[in-house]
């Protein structure tokens, strides 16, 4: 899928989960799918425990991690 359709399913509205970056407009954001595949957990397992997702949207959520490292930022140093 290509990767601008791929982003398209990464939603951000301020009234859905306080502006996290979600996934078709659900309560189930981006950086909870994210967390799951850290911990090892697999693709069938993810759609298994939310059925309302697709795995295009697992592909979404990784596509959406890669773009945001492709940014530039600066890390300031708080006491």
């Amino acid at each position: 899928m290509e990767l601008d359709n791929l982003l398209a399913r990464i939603t951000i509205d301020p009234e859905i989960c306080n502006g996290k970056p979600t996934l078709r407009r659900k309560r189930i954001t981006a950086q909870t799918i994210l967390e799951f595949l850290s911990a090892g957990e697999s693709r069938e397992e993810i759609l298994r425990q939310y059925p309302s997702l697709e795995t295009e949207d697992i592909d979404a959520c990784l596509a959406f991690a890669a773009w945001l490292m492709g940014r530039s930022y600066v890390v300031k140093m708080t006491a």
